[in-house]
């Protein structure tokens, strides 16, 4: 339902963090001349559980009802995670096997990757000065990923609602109340986003009567 607005490129990190292995400045050798080749997965582990921290640290501000440092935190993580996946597409590049990561640190990357989404637009919708075409992407994003995901349904619902998008805010409320019957916020914005449909309706049927004339 919602593949047909997703934004196809995986934003999903940004440089890496932490500090590189210690070694002599321009020391690319080891015992015997023999060029050394560093061992990704220890490496790959602290970077993803920075990114875990960072968004342990989100979850925090946002408790605290810091949300514009919750926003920062959260982006931070997502900076942590690019990097891992910068690194695998520069590595098979190059001719090599990409990023070796386990199949655990793939899951924790995806589920880290799609809970700081769902919670940055969490912040998002409690601005002063709400960004719905951000809210909108944040939760295509986690709806490309986990399309079950309740959260994310209704609050694109919501988005596409305040961006004027009717039809597809039905589509996504209705999808919502159809995981969620009884809540209110859901039946809400369907009735709002009918009326405005009925509205928007009426006006057409009038300009063509006057056309029509």
């Amino acid at each position: 339902m919602h593949r047909a607005y997703i934004q196809r490129e995986k934003a999903l990190g940004y440089p890496q963090h932490g500090p590189p292995p210690v070694r002599a400045m321009g020391d690319q050798t080891g015992v015997g001349g023999g060029r050394v080749t560093a061992n990704p997965e220890p490496e790959m582990e602290a970077r993803i559980q920075k990114a875990v921290e960072f968004k342990a640290e989100g979850y925090r501000c946002y408790k605290d009802k810091k949300f514009r440092d919750a926003i920062g935190k959260y982006h931070r993580a997502l900076l942590v995670l690019k990097g891992v996946h910068e690194e695998g597409e520069e590595r098979k590049a190059n001719g090599g096997a990409g990023t070796r990561l386990t199949e655990a640190q793939k899951v924790r990357v995806e589920a880290t990757e799609i809970e700081c989404y769902d919670s940055l637009t969490a912040c998002l919708l409690q601005s002063e000065l709400v960004n719905y075409e951000r809210v909108k992407e944040y939760c295509l994003k986690v709806l490309e990923k986990q399309n079950s995901n309740f959260k994310a349904t209704y609050r694109a619902g919501i988005a596409f609602y305040h961006l004027g998008d009717y039809g597809n805010a039905l589509l996504y409320l209705k999808e919502a109340r159809s995981r969620e019957p009884t809540d209110t916020n859901v039946l809400r914005y369907i009735q709002l986003t009918e009326m405005k449909v009925q509205r928007s309706n009426q006006r057409e049927r009038k300009g063509l009567k006057e056309v029509i004339g």
